[in-house]
């Protein structure tokens, strides 16, 4: 998928940074067809558990955490792992701190008061207008196809100079054509359609791909 791509894109560029010990990287991809990978509570853990690995100040926050919920026998709540995530962050000092959540879209949007989709939009907002966290070092980055409900959720929270859409990109559209037209091509199965059969297929799945 081309989210998963770009987000291992900024993944690799800023894993220069982290190397050097100047960046805190932890990032999180969604996934519809894995049920650990698609809620608030699995988000947050995922993070919390990456952070903890980069520094003393974080692996204490963590094991604080740890031994306040009766050594693990205690299930955390959604609130009380996210005040765990902002205290991390509090305590990056002069690091700068990025969090990559991959694939949003596929944080299922079902029936239900909140969904998990509702819960991840919630947390997001409240990771973005947290007065304490509003600073310069902390760098929150969402790739996800631009469905109605998480746009709405998002484009408030961020300024159109920092929003990127591939969707629409003459790029983007044809490297999505020629990925296409090389199955086509090279299928066994295909070699004896008719050319024009095959531009068909081609431009019928460009068209419905959605820039994905």
């Amino acid at each position: 998928m081309t989210y998963i791509s770009i987000s291992s894109a900024i993944i690799e560029d800023i894993k220069g940074n982290f190397n050097s010990g100047s960046a805190h990287v932890a990032f999180f991809f969604f996934d519809f067809k894995d049920t650990r990978k698609q809620d608030a509570r699995a988000l947050l853990s995922s993070l919390i558990v990456q952070l903890s690995s980069r520094t003393q100040p974080f692996y204490r926050i963590l094991f604080d955490f740890y031994s306040a919920h009766k050594p693990g026998l205690q299930q955390p709540g959604i609130g009380a792992l996210t005040k765990c995530l902002e205290d991390m962050i509090k305590a990056s000092g002069d690091v700068p701190i990025y969090l990559i959540l991959g694939a949003l879209d596929e944080c299922p949007n079902t029936k239900g008061m909140p969904s998990s989709r509702d819960q991840v939009l919630d947390l997001v907002e409240k990771l973005a207008t947290q007065p304490t966290l509003n600073v310069p070092r902390f760098h929150l980055c969402i790739t996800s196809r631009p469905e109605i409900d998480i746009r709405s959720s998002l484009e408030p929270l961020v300024s159109p100079c920092n929003r990127i859409s591939l969707h629409d990109q003459s790029g983007q559209k044809k490297d999505i054509a020629n990925f296409i037209r090389g199955v086509v091509y090279s299928d066994k199965n295909m070699r004896r359609w008719r050319d024009e059969d095959k531009e068909l297929v081609i431009e019928t799945l460009s068209d419905k791909a959605d820039g994905m």
